[in-house]
């Protein structure tokens, strides 16, 4: 490809940046024989596109998201981008024609206001997504209780709407590997295990303090409970032979008596990876840390 497949939107929480570190802890056994790829939370994707990159003995591949406009966006890249880029082109053409951001500031609040009223097909609701997103405050993608997306404005002078070559770079390799695209429950994922099954789990991060809570990438938090229904659920996978791995937030780095990811994984192997944090209302708050990675082989 011409051009390298990669996310499509800027997501918190996305991977790209530790794509080589999570390589790194890959199960060895898929380097040998077809398996099956499966990621219930998929957000971004950063992961999903290497693997669909790097390994050319994907037996089956599926990805879910409770988010249902980032699925339907996904499904509409891979079935329609065409129909997509044409019409991401003619907003990004009218929202570029003027540099008054008094003006693009009504296009942006006008967008926003139909995503959050449901308008529009399919096409519609994945331009609309991806617009908000390019030139929103900071890139940042969250919805308040009521599930309506609610980031400000961003003032960028010429941001990228309609970024054509990766949308069909994206589009080829979600054809090519005729991957599944599912919405809802993450514990629904489990009747897609086939064989040999390795699934890459990106939850919303529990906070590290309470000032830093940022799980509203969907309608609902993802609070310590949940985050203890997804060990069950890693427990539920392990007893039936699959591979798998998690990454988390490092909790214990900013205090050491928080043991919360320890006990609950302490079963597994944990390893603490660089990371870096770019999507911050607060600048002071972003910078580097370290996140987890659980893993439930060797």
């Amino acid at each position: 490809m011409s051009t390298e497949a990669k996310p499509f939107l800027k997501w918190a929480g996305g991977k790209g940046q530790l794509l080589a570190q999570i390589a790194a802890y890959l199960p060895r056994q898929i380097y040998n024989e077809p398996f099956t790829y499966i990621e219930p939370f998929v957000g971004g994707g950063a992961v999903l596109f290497y693997m669909l990159q790097h390994f050319d003995n994907l037996r089956k591949v599926v990805i879910n998201d409770v988010n249902e406009d980032l699925i339907l966006t996904y499904r509409t890249i891979r079935d329609d981008v065409e129909t997509l880029i044409n019409s991401l082109k003619a907003v990004e053409e009218d929202y570029l024609a003027t540099s008054e951001q008094e003006t693009r500031s009504s296009i942006f609040y006008e967008i926003r206001e139909k995503y959050n009223r449901h308008e529009g097909c399919s096409v519609d609701r994945a331009v609309q997504l991806i617009f908000l997103n390019k030139t929103c405050f900071n890139g940042l993608y969250r919805v308040n209780s009521k599930g309506l997306f609610n980031v400000p404005f961003g003032k960028y002078a010429n941001p990228t709407i309609c970024n054509t070559n990766l949308l069909r770079a994206d589009s080829q390799l979600l054809q090519k590997a005729n991957v599944e695209i599912c919405q809802g429950d993450y514990k629904h994922i489990v009747q897609h295990i086939d064989g040999l099954t390795f699934v890459y789990l990106d939850p919303p991060y529990r906070p590290l303090d309470a000032t830093s809570s940022f799980t509203a990438y969907a309608k609902g938090d993802f609070n310590d409970e949940d985050q203890r229904n997804l060990a069950a659920f890693c427990n539920q996978l392990n007893d039936i032979g699959c591979y798998w791995m998690e990454s988390n937030s490092d909790c214990s780095a900013k205090n050491p008596e928080n043991t919360f990811f320890e006990d609950l994984y302490k079963d597994y192997r944990i390893e603490r990876v660089n990371a870096a944090r770019f999507i911050n209302a607060n600048p002071s708050k972003r910078g580097k840390l370290t996140e987890l990675l659980i893993r439930n082989y060797e």
